[in-house]
């Protein structure tokens, strides 16, 4: 499990791919490898990845395989690029942003940047598949950032986050570009409560499902309106 708090930015040093399978050599900031073992978990640019190597003093190597190649960004880095990184939580740890998997969801673009004095503010594009699950001042992972999510346009299909000066200084952000991809993992309490409503409603209504959908319409609302409202009534629990 991971926090979504960035410990570092780290840099790869070497990239080898070799029957389906892509080696990373990632050079880490001093002090990060200390007492961290062959099998450890560290979250490479929000990926669980498994140390397969130690390179003395501060390098490791990782094996990545083809469904991560294929899903997440890791598949487009090259010798040279900076990720972030964070080590896997040790039991007791301070939680400072949410629980992560390292499982990452999908990826998307960056549609908009925007600074404005300290404040960054990243517009990525909405995945069609992760829709249902990310509401206004809900928790998202980007990149391994625990972010809260400040606007929504799924009409649009775009969400938005803002980056705090000390988030900006730990990862990799701002050398993000138009159109630069990032990885994506969705708060899993939030897809809980999300599939329960919808498999709920799906059992309830049956066939009628869809009028019920036109209904919502007709009062402005939607079922992603009503999952919306209950997940932010039971973080507040």
């Amino acid at each position: 499990m991971f926090t979504g708090i960035i410990s570092s930015i780290a840099a790869i040093q070497d990239i080898e791919d070799h029957n389906g399978i892509r080696t990373f050599d990632i050079e880490f900031e001093q002090g990060f490898c200390n007492d961290l073992d062959i099998g450890a978990s560290v979250a490479v640019d929000g990926v669980c990845l498994t140390v397969t190597k130690l390179l003395p003093p501060n390098k490791a190597s990782f094996d990545v395989m083809l469904p991560s190649i294929r899903l997440t960004t890791l598949g487009s880095c090259n010798a040279g690029t900076k990720v972030n990184v964070e080590r896997a939580a040790k039991d007791g740890a301070e939680i400072g942003g949410h629980p992560l998997s390292g499982h990452i969801d999908d990826k998307t673009k960056v549609a908009e940047i925007e600074t404005i004095e300290d404040n960054y503010r990243l517009r990525l594009e909405l995945p069609p598949s992760l829709k249902p699950y990310i509401f206004p001042k809900g928790y998202i992972a980007i990149n391994g950032a625990s972010l809260t999510v400040s606007e929504v346009d799924k009409s649009s299909n775009w969400f938005e986050v803002w980056l705090i000066p000390e988030t900006r200084r730990q990862t990799t952000f701002e050398e993000k570009a138009l159109g630069d991809y990032v990885n994506i993992e969705i708060e899993r309490g939030t897809q809980v409560v999300v599939d329960t409503i919808r498999n709920t409603l799906t059992d309830a209504l049956g066939p009628l499902l869809p009028e019920f959908e036109r209904y919502l319409t007709t009062k402005n609302s939607s079922i992603d309106s009503l999952t919306s409202t209950t997940v932010r009534h039971i973080s507040k629990k």
